[in-house]
């Protein structure tokens, strides 16, 4: 009988460890302010967090966790883009079509550009190519700007609602368009379009991230689906399950983890096990309205935005989709690391 009890307990044991979890949400950073969020970057050098924040930019120091700086006038601010070998950081303000410049060790102006595209949201910075690119929502394009000389190149159109986007750092720049559940390929030599993708089950993707090892692009869908496509061809290799309400995804290279923020309060880990082969690793409790995330490179954390919300009021003829309002003073950046 003891035998057998030992048996027993070992089997539960091992169980228990199987379903046991690999990431959690470690620490919650507190953040002054009461407005709303999108997304966020790692200055993976100096180890800063910048976070969009309302009107503002707040910049987290990494070793303290304190708010070290907050850079004004980003009216609507969405995206925020780290060029390190230019020791600068450019932003994209929503509400008056601009893209604010700032120095990234003193996080001064150094300029603010007006931009014809309306309403940029999502922003990135080509490091091989030395341009950045706004995408805008509402003129359904994207612009070009010279990171070096801090000037408008260009302006392509999309043909639909531009989200999030990466680049493979070889000259090709990879983005969703979310109204035509699409991805489409830039050439940043040309600066046109050069393929247009189907991701056909996916509907409204939003965040984007690729594994530049293998070719792989990860987009994550309003339809609680991950698309993973085959960035040569845009075949598509693979359809997950993700959490309800994502807008944000990103990988983790040395693991092998692709990580879809889900504002309904979840994080779902993928496992890349071959490029062609993929499963769901885990699911990871964060908070409701944590939909957008970053990862910081050097210590493979994971940081997500935001805040504790009211009672949502009743729909009127006015406002029929009524939002809850946010609690004061409770914007937080979650911290989410590895257990082992």
């Amino acid at each position: 009988m003891k035998k057998i009890n030992l048996l027993l307990l070992f089997v539960f044991i091992t169980i228990a460890n199987s379903y046991s979890q690999h990431y959690s949400v470690t620490k919650k950073i507190n953040v002054a302010g009461n407005e709303g969020w999108d997304y966020l970057a790692v200055d993976d050098v100096a180890q800063h967090l910048f976070v969009s924040h309302g009107n503002v930019v707040n910049v987290i120091d990494l070793k303290s966790d304190k708010t070290i700086a907050t850079i004004p006038d980003t009216k609507g601010v969405h995206g925020i883009a780290i060029a390190n070998d230019l020791n600068k950081a450019f932003i994209s303000n929503g509400k008056d079509n601009s893209v604010t410049i700032v120095n990234l060790n003193t996080f001064e102006l150094i300029t603010k550009i007006s931009i014809e595209g309306q309403k940029p949201d999502a922003i990135l910075y080509d490091e091989f190519s030395h341009y950045v690119l706004t995408y805008n929502a509402k003129s359904a394009d994207a612009t070009v700007i010279d990171a070096k000389t801090n000037t408008v190149v260009k302006t392509i159109p999309l043909g639909g609602k531009p989200e999030f986007s990466v680049t493979n750092t070889k000259g090709l720049i990879y983005v969703n368009i979310e109204d035509k559940n699409e991805i489409k390929t830039i050439n940043t030599k040309t600066l046109e379009v050069v393929q247009t993708w189907s991701i056909a089950a996916g509907d409204e993707p939003s965040g984007l991230a690729m594994d530049l090892d293998n070719n792989r692009l990860f987009s994550v869908c309003g339809n609680k689906l991950m698309i993973i496509l085959d960035a040569t061809n845009g075949k598509i290799i693979k359809k997950l399950p993700i959490g309800d309400g994502c807008d944000g995804v990103t990988f983790d290279a040395k693991k092998k983890l692709i990580f879809s923020s889900n504002g309904a309060g979840t994080i779902t880990a993928v496992k890349e096990e071959s490029p062609n082969k993929f499963k769901v690793f885990e699911t990871i409790k964060t908070q409701k309205g944590a939909r957008t995330l970053t990862i910081n490179k050097t210590s493979g954390q994971l940081y997500l935005p935001t805040a504790s919300f009211g009672i949502k009021p009743e729909a009127t003829t006015e406002n029929p989709k009524p939002r809850a309002g946010l609690e004061p003073n409770s914007f937080v950046v979650l911290v989410v690391g590895s257990k082992n």
